[in-house]
């Protein structure tokens, strides 16, 4: 009888923490956070380039992993591939117009949890004036109280993703085969616990 009691407490006390759990909002630390591109050059090798400015964040719970309220919006022009004069022409009308469109931006308000450390974000990115849904792959690389300085809680992760640009319009180089089309997503991040 004290053995069923005990058992019967025990799986409350674990219902009451699911129930009591606690979302976070966690923004993004710019300086710990890339956000990069790969994309084939006339089928020899890939282009990586990165953009360096960005700001966003998500409300994340650790026990439930429940996952809402995501926004990420990377500024455009920010585009760098390691090439003036490339990076001159992917800011223009060929690809992503900057000065019509001065930022993307990713939203999804839930994901799908596949183990304690991975799952997957469905979302959509916007782009050039258009809507299109993202799924991103994501794995919980850390989280725990930072190591130093401010002690704050920090989460870092890992996120990968692709889309054909040309469903948002981008078709520069795509028949002829002098860029690909299917541009994959790189996203590594840290982002501070707000307290």
């Amino acid at each position: 009888m004290l053995k069923e009691i005990t058992t019967g407490l025990a799986a409350l006390m674990a219902l009451a923490g699911t129930a009591f759990a606690e979302p976070h909002r966690y923004e993004l630390a710019p300086a710990h956070t890339t956000v990069a591109f790969l994309i084939a050059h006339i089928g020899y090798a890939g282009t990586l380039g990165i953009f360096t400015e960005l700001e966003g964040g998500f409300t994340y719970d650790m026990e439930t992993q429940e996952l809402s309220d995501v926004t990420v919006t990377v500024a455009t022009a920010s585009v760098n591939s390691f090439n003036e004069a490339r990076d001159g022409h992917v800011r223009n009308k060929d690809f992503l117009s900057v000065d019509e469109h001065p930022s993307m931006t990713f939203t999804a308000s839930g994901g799908t949890p596949s183990s304690d450390t991975t799952g997957t974000v469905e979302g959509e990115l916007t782009l050039l004036g258009e809507t299109r849904p993202l799924t991103l792959e994501v794995t919980l690389n850390k989280a725990e109280e930072y190591p130093f300085g401010h002690k704050r809680c920090p989460l870092g992760l890992t996120a990968r993703g692709s889309r054909n640009r040309s469903d948002f319009g981008m078709s520069y180089g795509v028949e002829n085969g002098l860029v690909g089309d299917e541009v994959n997503l790189i996203i590594e991040a840290e982002a501070m616990r707000m307290e």
